[in-house]
This record gives structure tokens, C-alpha cells and sequence, in this order.
């Protein structure tokens, strides 16, 4: 039962408002407020009353449904108690039959989402600072997919620029093939920091990577040969990431990807008379719309970024026809993306409205923001390994007998590092520490796989196979049993939440308030040796819990041990 509209309905029965203008003002209150509350507020100017005064009057007025045990005025408020068997039975019976996918939805259904995330730069170690756009594109990946939505994720390689200059000269002057294949991306990464620290001595050597760069663009032979093997070296290090932390993508399509079509775009500026010359290099004049110009070519005449996010955004366009292009990076490129979205927007295409930037903010471990130039950089690699083997000696300590330890220990490890990164809004700042994403009470990735593990269990321990439909749901009015069900029921709508502001912590908020309230209710509740009916009606919850957990750790990107 969808009972926001039933309320809804017998609301605008008693009033002259439409039924969908009172759904979307019903709030959820505080849970000894009612279920459901209607706030008279906005009334007041059409009725010329107080808001308390009409909440009473409407109230007098509701022919109160059968579902609905109590309608209590609180002030402006027109609060809704839902009969606890009645809302009990159309959460677990709906999750008997639909499992996980409880919530999810069909939204999306026809509609193409583009998410370009992760999207690390080649020849550069996959560190600590690529985590947040990984980790939080993978989510909305996910939340979009459960909504209905075609998802086509895009990791938009850094593959082509200046750096590959910097890392020929680099690898000329002071590398070697042997030490390259040896310690692959940590060599290349050794040299490249070496290149900015003689570059800083002899200013020539920024001269040399840029003819190096020209070379590339020309199709120098030794140039290209050496770009390619730099970038499968370091697509070799990326992936093995990517697997361990069960990421995928549609699409690796990169910035070299873009070279023969920027030209294309450079000539419709130029045509629609969007290109102003500015000492010798190419812009579009943004200083009406209080924003610096954009760079769309060099003095030298090679492109910029700019140049090849509006290719790549046209060639998205028209290859995928999307409905909404979302681009998960780093907060200080705000600027950045605001120019070449009003660069499309003046191209004359009406899609422009359809590409989001979605920021986020920094990662480190508390000394400083990193830096691949100076060397300041964790591996990526080094944190997972880091958080695992800590993992591995918690079991050791609290559960030295478990099965398949070695894989747990990943799950776990790594689902700690991703569910602490998506804990928080985006914005926020993340700083590093084990100690409080690897606590098995506090409200982490452990604390929500532990009690799905929990529930599993209590399921294993029962011998169910599945979730019984003849279940008498007037056994479980109590408040703890209720509770639960009214957190699942919130869950669909926290999911849509979170599509609509791209914020996968709304989703991780969720999981930890269904966490926190079956363990209340575990506590509370004997369901082993309860009477068999009671037992049965019990167990109803925790199938339907371990099916909402573990649907709602994969939207996440976390795995769900049944054992722990």
C-alpha cells in the first residue's frame, strides 16, 4: 500500500486541494510524532486562518481509512498513525515477494544516464586521491541502474598531454626498460618526480617534453611507440585495482580517443563566431557571464582540456543520446566545467542543461593534499592491501574458526575504505582513519556487513529456506518489529533521493538507521525460541532485512559476507 496517497486521498476529500499537490507536502515526522504528517502552513495565506486552527478543522473533516489507527493535531500539524499490522503486512509481504529488488524502481525506465567517473591519468600510480570519484561514480552507477535507468559508465581516461612529454624526457634521460618492466608504474612514477625536481633547475627540460608532445601529435613513430607501451603498463595496474574493488566500465574511451575529432569542433566555433584571439592562442570569450575565457586552443595551436571535454560531450551526445551526462570530479574543477558547459550552451545546443558536474572533496591521510609531481602519493594498492591485512588480524582476534577468512578479510577490508569514503555527503572532506572505518560498532561498512551477517545466521540457524507468506502480522506490533518496517519502507524513497541530488551517502545513512534498528530489534526479540508463530512472523523480518541489506550494500559497491 502506498500510504502517502491513501492519505493523501482522504485528504483532498476534505479540502479543495488536489491529491498530488498534498502528497508531495506529507512529511515522515519523528516516530512519536505518527507516521505521516501534513504541515498547514502554506494554507494560512489562501484560508486567512492560523495554521493550527485550520490543521484542526481539516482534521475534524478526514473520514479516517481503516489503515489508519489515530489522526492527531500537533500545532500546524495533521500527523497520521498507520495500524501497525496493517503497515507491517504490506512492507514484509511486498519484500516476500519482490526481495532485494523491494527498492527499486522502473523510474528511469527509456532513459539513458552517461557518468564519466574514476578516470585516472595514465603513467601515473592509481593513488589514494582516485578513490572518491571511483567509488562514488560506481555508486550512482548502481543507484541510477536501480532505478530503471540504461547506465553507460565511463572512465574517461587521461591518456594524451603534456605528461607523456614529461615522461619520455624522463625516461630518455634516467629510466631503463629493465627497471620500467620490473616495478612498472612505481618506476615510471620515480622518474616523472625526478623530471619536475630538474625542472625546476633547468626550465629547458619543459621545453623538451613539449616537442616530445608535438612529436606525438605528428605520429613520431619512437613518441608513439613509447606512449602506447607507457599506457599499458599502466592499464595493467588500473584494472587489477578495478577487480578488486568489482568496478567496471562500458566505455575506456580517453582523452587520445578525441584527437581527430577536436578539429570538427574547433571549426563550428569558429564558424558560429564563438573564437576570439587572445595573444596568439584561441578562446571563447565568457566575461559577460562573469567567467574567465575559455582555452579552446594553444598559441602553438594544440588543444586543451576544454577542447576535448566538449568533443567528448558531443560525441556522447550523439552516440548514447543521453538524457543527463553526469561528471564526478574534484571540487576546485568548478570552474573549469562551468566554462565549457557555457561553451555548449552557446554552440546552440539545448542539451547543455543535461550535463551535471558532480564535486567532491579531498581525500588524504591528515598531512597535506597529494601530489603525484613531488612524490607525496599512497598507493591505492598499498591502502587496500593496508586495511585488509588489519582486517585479517580483527578475525583473528574475534573469530579465528571462520571459513574462507582470506576472502572475508577483502570483502570487509575493502568494503571499510569504500563505505567510509560514502558516509558523508561528497562535499566533505576525507581523511583517513582504520581505526574508525574498521570499528565493528560504529557506523561503518563492518557494523552493516556484520548484521548482515547476522541475519543470515539467523536464517541458517532456523533451517527457512525462504520467507513464509501465511505469517500473522499481529504478532509483530511491537515497537522495535515496527520499526524495522519503517525504515525499509523509507528505503525506496531514500534511493530516488539520492539519484536526484547524486549523493550516494543518503543510500549509506539508510543502511546504518535498518542496521541500528534490527539490532534493536534482535535484542529485544527472541526468535529462536519464540512459539512457532511468533517465531515464523519474526523471521518474516530478517529475510526481509538480509534481502534490503545486501541489495543495499551493492548500491554501494560493498559485498555482503554471510558468514563473519
Amino acid at each position: 500500500m502506498d500510504f502517502i496517497q491513501e492519505i493523501a486521498r482522504a485528504l483532498a476529500e476534505a479540502t479543495d486541494l488536489e491529491a498530488e499537490e498534498i502528497a508531495q507536502s506529507i512529511e515522515i515526522p519523528k516516530a512519536d510524532m505518527g507516521d505521516y504528517a501534513f504541515p498547514c502552513f502554506r494554507l494560512a495565506k489562501t484560508m486567512r486562518k492560523a495554521p493550527p486552527l485550520i490543521a484542526k478543522e481539516i482534521a475534524e473533516k478526514i473520514k479516517k481509512p481503516e489503515f489508519l489507527s489515530d489522526i492527531k493535531v500537533v500545532n500546524a500539524y495533521i500527523n497520521f498513525y498507520v495500524d501497525k499490522t496493517v503497515f507491517v503486512k504490506s512492507v514484509l509481504s511486498e519484500v516476500c515477494e519482490k526481495g532485494g529488488k523491494y527498492i527499486n524502481s522502473e523510474v528511469g525506465k527509456g532513459k539513458t544516464i552517461v557518468i564519466d567517473y574514476s578516470s585516472p591519468n595514465i603513467a601515473k600510480p592509481f593513488h589514494i586521491g582516485h578513490l572518491r570519484s571511483t567509488a562514488i561514480g560506481n555508486s550512482l552507477n548502481k543507484i541510477y541502474k536501480a532505478l530503471g535507468y540504461n547506465v553507460v559508465g565511463i572512465n574517461h581516461l587521461g591518456d594524451w598531454g603534456t605528461q607523456f612529454g614529461k615522461l619520455i624526457v624522463a625516461y630518455k634521460k634516467w629510466g631503463n626498460k629493465e627497471a620500467v618492466e620490473r616495478d612498472d608504474i612505481k618506476e615510471l612514477s620515480k622518474i616523472y618526480v625526478k623530471f619536475h625536481e630538474e625542472a625546476e633547475k633547468d626550465p629547458s627540460l619543459d621545453d623538451e617534453a613539449r616537442n616530445w608532445l608535438v612529436k606525438m601529435q605528428e605520429g613520431d613513430e619512437e613518441a608513439l611507440s613509447l606512449w602506447k607501451w607507457f599506457c599499458d603498463i599502466s592499464m595493467k595496474e588500473f584494472n587489477r585495482i578495478y577487480d578488486r574493488l568489482g568496478i567496471t566500465f562500458d566505455s575506456y574511451a580517453g582523452e587520445s580517443f578525441y584527437n581527430d575529432k577536436m578539429a570538427a569542433v574547433v571549426d563550428e566555433l569558429r564558424e558560429k563566431d564563438l573564437l576570439t584571439e587572445s595573444r596568439g592562442a584561441q578562446i571563447v570569450d565568457l566575461e559577460k557571464y562573469n567567467m574567465p575565457p575559455c582555452l579552446i586552443l594553444r598559441s602553438d595551436g594544440g588543444t586543451l582540456y576544454p577542447t576535448r571535454d566538449i568533443s567528448a560531450a558531443i560525441y556522447r551526445k550523439n552516440t548514447y543520446d543521453f538524457d543527463k551526462c553526469i561528471y564526478v570530479t574534484a571540487l576546485d574543477q568548478n570552474l573549469h566545467f562551468a566554462q565549457w558547459f557555457k561553451v555548449i550552451e552557446l554552440m546552440g545546443y539545448d542539451w547543455a542543461k543535461d550535463l551535471v558536474h558532480t564535486p567532491f572533496g579531498l581525500v588524504s591521510l591528515g598531512d597535506g593534499k597529494l601530489s603525484t609531481r613531488k612524490g607525496h602519493v599512497v598507493l591505492m594498492e598499498d591502502i587496500l592491501n593496508m586495511s585488509v591485512e588489519k582486517t585479517k588480524n580483527i578475525i583473528e582476534e574475534k573469530n579465528p574458526d571462520l571459513e574462507n577468512k582470506e576472502k572475508v578479510a577483502e570483502d570487509v577490508g575493502i568494503g571499510a575504505i569504500i563505505f567510509d569514503d560514502l558516509f558523508n555527503s561528497r562535499i566533505k572532506n576525507v581523511v583517513f582513519d582504520f581505526d574508525r572505518m574498521l570499528n565493528f560498532d560504529g557506523e561503518t561498512g563492518p557494523y552493516a556487513q556484520y548484521t548482515h551477517a547476522r541475519a543470515c545466521s539467523i536464517i541458517a540457524r532456523s533451517g527457512a529456506k525462504k520467507s513464509e507468506k501465511d505469517v500473522d502480522y499481529s504478532l509483530l506490533s511491537d515497537e522495535a518489529s515496527f520499526n524495522v518496517c519503517r525504515v525499509i519502507k523509507e528505503f525506496p524513497e531514500k534511493l530516488a533521493e539520492a539519484a536526484d541530488k547524486n549523493e550516494p551517502y543518503i543510500v549509506a545513512r539508510q543502511i546504518i538507521e535498518l542496521c541500528k534498528a534490527f539490532n534493536k530489534f534482535y535484542n529485544e526479540n527472541n526468535i529462536m525460541q519464540s512459539e512457532e508463530a511468533t517465531k515464523k512472523a519474526r523471521l518474516s523480518i530478517v529475510f526481509a532485512v538480509r534481502d534490503i541489506l545486501k541489495s543495499g550494500l551493492d548500491l554501494l559497491g560493498l559485498k555482503a559476507p554471510e558468514q563473519m
